[in-house]
């Protein structure tokens, strides 16, 4: 619990601090865990851009967004918000130039008791420099960290050359490759009702679960990121990170403890068991589609196409470049071992569809015999489901069948015992930022990714990517909101299945 902890003190330096991600996310979740009185009197966040920002400005700037998302904010000198502002500082500076980090030594000073994290809130061919340019301007020591965001590289390769390189200056221990899915309150609790309660586990393997859904779908288009984005994908964006981690939360082994290793050693097991999907398989077991011009709320938007026009500098006018990207990936696997043997797992992910929802649904088999009349309409009573929203609001929910109320016998009822965080424990749910920030200054490591988890999911992917890329076939159209190609959903349906959340809750 966080009230449990000591505030921290550290330095925070957030190379790319006037970023998207550093102002949308980051910020924010320090300005909460300060206001939570869980950083030090002299715990310091210096941003580190090519912005030509003085202190105050960087303090101006930060505070016109705070103000937008910030409950209560205080204008008040002496408030925790404005003590907040005057921990922030900002250095310009080229990171890629060893000579050009004078300002930034200077203002951190020899290093202290203060716990030092250097955050890459940047591209990823800038993490090993700038590792290595703070190592030789001696900012680095045995007690310092650093933080990597997605993506680490865009293949096998060149995940392995960006390890190499910052593993150079930082040791295992130190490094925290970040995947915020994993500071979700409804992925922590995964675990808690997987290990905490007797209910689930006796039936969570081949015997009890009939499949396993993974769903992460954005309403959201590629916009203006689109031209990036043209060079990741939603294989590389989000099944090779976020999907796959989930997958793996669900289905590892008890570890034996709760600790930093524990944990990720029986996730690595998975991602090891994991079926591969090669060669005439990626075009059976997978399917990748892309956005055109559609209705998203009622109101027309772009095709992914269009988009990527327009993120195209000097571009705008021509006409729609080709794009073999994906926008959406379904997908089909099994986990070979004795737990979950025959069991499928399907992934799905996409841009611009109907709706904006993360949730893993595990189905139980059904019963073996119903003694039961069918339901009030005709039906037989659907098997027990397990679903975990992981946004846009966070809970659980069990899918059972009831007896309808009143007289005239027993009619079998479709209902759902509902969990929802917010209302249960009615309070403010922390960011995943805020929680994955404080382990970082807490040195925590069990929900980052370690270096050989990375590895051994791009050596899944990868085999996926290199079928696609040798096959002639396009990603399948689908218009902007909707549930994504057809193809997707006839993946499913071939084995007697169905997506969840397609018009049931």
């Amino acid at each position: 619990m966080s009230h449990a902890h000591a505030p921290v003190s550290a330095d925070v330096i957030v190379v790319g601090g006037t970023g998207d991600l550093a102002m949308r996310k980051l910020l924010p979740a320090l300005h909460h865990r300060d206001r939570a009185g869980q950083l030090a009197d002299d715990s310091r966040i210096v941003a580190v851009s090519r912005a030509g920002l003085d202190h105050d400005g960087y303090r101006d700037k930060v505070s016109a967004e705070l103000r937008d998302v910030a409950e209560d904010w205080s204008d008040d000198p002496s408030s925790r918000d404005h003590r907040f502002l005057r921990r922030l500082h900002h250095v310009a500076l080229d990171v890629t130039d060893p000579q050009d980090w004078g300002d930034l030594v200077e203002l951190l000073g020899p290093p202290d008791h203060r716990i030092r994290v250097l955050y890459l809130a940047c591209a990823p061919r800038l993490f090993g420099p700038v590792s290595v340019g703070a190592r030789r301007n001696g900012l680095v020591d045995d007690r310092s960290r650093v933080v990597l965001e997605k993506p680490l590289g865009h293949d096998l390769s060149s995940a392995r050359q960006i390890n190499d390189e910052v593993g150079e200056v930082f040791t295992e221990d130190q490094i925290f490759r970040i995947d915020h899915y994993l500071g979700k309150e409804t992925v922590q609790n995964l675990l808690v009702l997987r290990f905490a309660n007797s209910l689930f586990e006796p039936l969570w393997n081949a015997i009890g679960i009939d499949h396993v859904q993974i769903s992460v779908a954005e309403s959201v288009g590629a916009g203006s990121r689109a031209d990036y984005y043209d060079g990741s994908g939603a294989l590389r964006d989000m099944v090779q990170n976020h999907l796959l981690q989930l997958l793996c939360l669900v289905a590892m082994e008890p570890p034996a403890r709760l600790d930093r290793d524990a944990v990720r050693d029986e996730k690595l097991k998975v991602l090891r068991a994991l079926a591969p999907i090669t060669g005439e398989d990626a075009h059976r077991h997978t399917v990748r589609g892309q956005y055109g011009p559609g209705l998203v709320d009622g109101a027309p938007v772009a095709g992914y196409r269009t988009e990527l026009e327009q993120a195209r500098p000097g571009a705008v006018g021509s006409p729609a470049p080709p794009s073999s990207t994906e926008t959406f990936v379904a997908l089909r696997t099994e986990v070979h071992n004795w737990r979950w043997a025959g069991v499928p797992f399907y992934l799905r992910t996409g841009k611009r569809m109907d709706r904006r929802a993360s949730e893993i649904v595990v189905q139980f088999r059904p019963v073996p015999h119903s003694v039961f009349p069918q339901l009030d309409h005709g039906a037989s009573a659907p098997p027990n489901r397990l679903v975990l929203r992981l946004q846009p609001d966070e809970g659980v929910r069990l899918h059972l069948a009831a007896k309808h109320p009143g007289p005239g016998g027993i009619r079998l009822h479709p209902a759902a015992l509902d969990l929802s965080f917010a209302d249960t424990f009615a309070q403010r749910l922390p960011d995943a930022y805020e929680r994955l920030l404080m382990d970082v200054l807490r040195g925590n490591p069990t929900l980052f990714m370690r270096r050989d988890e990375i590895e051994a999911a791009w050596s899944w992917v990868e085999p996926i990517l290199d079928s696609w890329r040798g096959s002639p076939r396009s990603p399948r159209p689908y218009p902007a909101g909707t549930s994504g190609p057809a193809a997707a959903t006839a993946l499913i349906e071939r084995d007697g299945r169905t997506w969840h959340g397609d018009g049931d809750d």
